[in-house]
């Protein structure tokens, strides 16, 4: 296993990070701790969750299974999504933030965390609010960095500006979603983040198994989440991505490689990134991901791969300045 500098933290986290939103959910009690066990033996150090996973039963099966170990690890939960049904259980403002923040560290049986992302981007009270409510969260030291999940470039570098002026935490991690299909991140969120050194950890490195080898023109499961659930339909509706699916399905089986493989791989290796979050429902379907470990990226073969999507254009859309991703050594 690598460990890598987590942004300007100065904390060393697993090349992979383990995502937890399957804990109570696909994964029961039993599921979870033979995942959890897994990936702790293999060296992951690096956990992934948020409140709004199972509505909160994730962060309280973690919290559970890192009894006895937890200042070993690198905790991330999220807060954002309104779980309990209060009209003000929800949202970046700083009143419930704090009331989220002290759920999550009763579930989690922890004093901590160690990376609190907002989930999403607040609209009804000003980035100032949000980021003075992180603020006073980190000088308590019930968060000690803070992050930002789906945000957009511009966002973020907002948020970077207004802390820099009060000499507030600023956002040291950043999540945005990508995969061989969702490279949008590539345009601006990366480069940002590498100006800035900021840490990256990406999810959805399979696309929520469109990348998994049983999505192709013709051929699609009856059951997972491209299928089940309705965000995810709409996030892989379009007919190219189950075409670029299809020739990564087949170039992956050329290289004897399988494809939840790969497509880890392929992300991990794009030098903004410091780990990917990888998840499964059981100890079987977790393997492929933990083989990623030993697939060696070059830059050849990153290419090869990127080829078979469509490449982002640049920010300015003057494709003439593209600049090719030049992988981790």
């Amino acid at each position: 296993m690598e460990y890598r500098t987590l942004g300007r933290t100065g904390v060393r986290v697993s090349q992979l990070c383990f995502g937890t939103m399957s804990f109570g959910a696909e994964a029961d009690k039993a599921a979870s701790k033979a995942m959890y066990k897994k990936v702790r033996d293999t060296g992951i150090n690096f956990f992934d969750c948020a409140d709004a996973y199972t509505k909160g039963k994730a962060e309280t099966i973690l919290g559970e299974l890192m009894k006895g170990e937890r200042d070993n690890l690198v905790i991330t939960s999220k807060c954002f999504n309104n779980i309990r049904g209060d009209i003000n259980s929800g949202g970046g403002n700083r009143r419930h933030v704090a009331l989220a923040v002290e759920d999550s560290l009763k579930r989690l049986k922890t004093d901590r965390l160690d990376v609190l992302f907002m989930h999403r981007f607040e609209k009804l009270a000003p980035l100032e609010e949000v980021l003075r409510g992180l603020e006073d969260l980190v000088r308590a030291g019930k968060v000690l960095y803070i992050g930002a999940s789906n945000f957009a470039a511009w966002q973020v570098a907002k948020a970077l500006g207004i802390s820099d002026k009060n000499n507030w935490t600023r956002f040291d991690v950043i999540q945005p979603m990508y995969n061989l299909v969702k490279r949008t991140a590539e345009s601006e969120i990366f480069p940002q983040a590498q100006a800035e050194g900021m840490g990256v950890i990406t999810y959805s490195p399979v696309g929520g198994g469109m990348l998994s080898g049983k999505y192709r023109p013709g051929v699609q499961p009856k059951v997972g989440r491209v299928k089940d659930k309705q965000e995810y339909a709409v996030r892989y509706s379009d007919q190219w991505m189950l075409e670029t699916a299809g020739k990564f399905t087949e170039f992956a089986e050329k290289q004897g490689i399988h494809p939840v493989t790969l497509a880890v791989a392929w992300v991990a290796a794009h030098p903004a990134i410091t780990a990917p979050i990888v998840g499964a429902r059981n100890t079987k379907q977790l393997e492929p991901s933990l083989k990623s470990l030993d697939i060696k990226m070059t830059q050849d073969l990153w290419d090869a791969i990127a080829a078979l999507s469509r490449t982002p254009p640049p920010a300015t859309d003057r494709l003439e300045e593209y600049q090719p991703v030049t992988v981790r050594g």
